[in-house]
């Protein structure tokens, strides 16, 4: 199956020395910094370079590549969630509540409820009685994954079935109150279309659904996730993969990477699937593992590496003072408190395609990690393996 292709042939590799690459990571030790990191052929698997690329460390925001990959394979690139609208419509006014039905959409922007409120006047709806409702019994009570009991505050909207704008208030806040601000921005946006919602108690107990609002496919999700580090979106899809619940949905990515790709829990050490948690635990030659089977995926590969940054390119600025780069680097970076990380795939100037991963835990930054990245970019194919 895939784990044949996928399998890094780092035993076989040629033990020549590689002393740039053994005196970074050596100073970087020497800093109190640890590391784990490594580069493969991409097409054969091969190591040309390592430094304790077994080593498991907090790996951040680089988990999404795990589990970004895990739900393309599992899910497949159309896959779609849908929220339901539900109410007893007659001659243009619902009797009673209006009810959202949430599913998981983690793009629920106002934007996109907007033509959710122009499919619903289509329809004739004109009032509402009674008052809007949210249904988010789709998602278990958990409201925050296992692991960020010590991550900043300002990272932990709450995570629910029906969230709108990622449950931040309009400054960019996580809200105290996310259903309130829901109601409230479905309300508002109801109101302006033209459509009155009265408030009124009572009305019956038996609505019908009306429309459902389809979320855009999980490629375009994952598009954003990735490119983005959005935090809240994955976790949404986390929960839904796991039909609600978080650790199931982490369970579900554990057993998907057991079977494919013979990483058993001791390598996908994860507890969250954002990496927002400091219980999570990656290698460098995990993550190459996966990036190099993902790439050679011939059903989900392209729509999982078109998701990664692209080094110079999109709407970002070249950050790197490397010119080079441009265009030749496509990575998942990783940022916490003492954690960087960066993985994904370059192209030597040779024209070589190269997989790479590094992670450092410790006094360390973005700096450290591109020393090393522009180095393996702009010089002939290495050709030595380290420890």
């Amino acid at each position: 199956m895939l784990r044949r292709v996928l399998v890094l042939f780092c035993a076989t590799a040629l033990a020549l020395p590689a002393q740039e690459f053994r005196a970074w990571a050596r100073r970087l030790e020497a800093r109190g910094v640890s590391v784990s990191a490594g580069i493969w052929d991409a097409g054969t698997g091969k190591a040309l370079e390592r430094h304790r690329d077994e080593l498991a460390l907090i790996p951040a925001s680089t988990t999404k590549a795990v589990t970004t990959y895990a739900l393309l394979k599992s899910l497949k690139p159309d896959f779609t969630l849908e929220t339901e609208v539900w109410g007893d419509l007659r001659d243009g006014v619902v009797e009673g509540d209006l009810v959202f039905k949430g599913d998981g959409d983690p793009l629920l922007t106002s934007e996109r409820l907007w033509l959710l409120v122009q499919s619903l006047k289509k329809l004739g709806l004109r009032r509402v009685t009674g008052s809007l409702r949210l249904d988010q019994s789709a998602f278990d009570s958990q409201r925050q994954p296992q692991g960020w009991e010590n991550t900043s505050a300002n990272t932990l909207p709450t995570v629910l079935a029906l969230s709108v704008n990622f449950n931040r208030d309009e400054a960019g806040r996580p809200a105290a109150d996310p259903e309130r601000v829901a109601c409230e921005v479905l309300t508002r946006l109801l109101t302006e279309s033209g459509i009155a919602v009265e408030g009124k108690p009572g009305g019956p107990g038996a609505p019908l659904k009306l429309t459902t609002w389809t979320s855009p496919p999980l490629r375009a999700l994952v598009m954003d996730i990735n490119k983005w580090s959005n935090n809240f979106m994955i976790e949404m899809l986390v929960r839904k993969f796991g039909a609600g619940s978080w650790p199931r949905g982490i369970l579900r990515i554990q057993d998907f990477y057991r079977t494919a790709y013979d990483l058993g829990p001791e390598a996908i050490h994860i507890t969250d699937g954002s990496g927002l948690s400091k219980e999570n635990r990656l290698s460098a030659r995990t993550l190459a593992t996966i990036l190099r089977g993902a790439q050679h995926d011939f059903e989900v590969g392209p729509e999982f590496v078109s998701s990664l940054k692209i080094i110079g390119g999109e709407p970002w600025k070249l950050k790197i003072k490397d010119p080079n780069l441009t265009r030749r680097v496509r990575v998942k970076s990783g940022h916490l408190d003492r954690v960087d990380s960066l993985c994904g795939f370059l192209q030597t100037l040779d024209g070589k395609q190269r997989v790479f991963a590094i992670l450092l835990n410790g006094p360390c930054g973005d700096d450290d990690i591109w020393e090393q990245v522009s180095r393996w970019a702009n010089q002939e194919a290495p050709t030595s393996n380290n420890r």
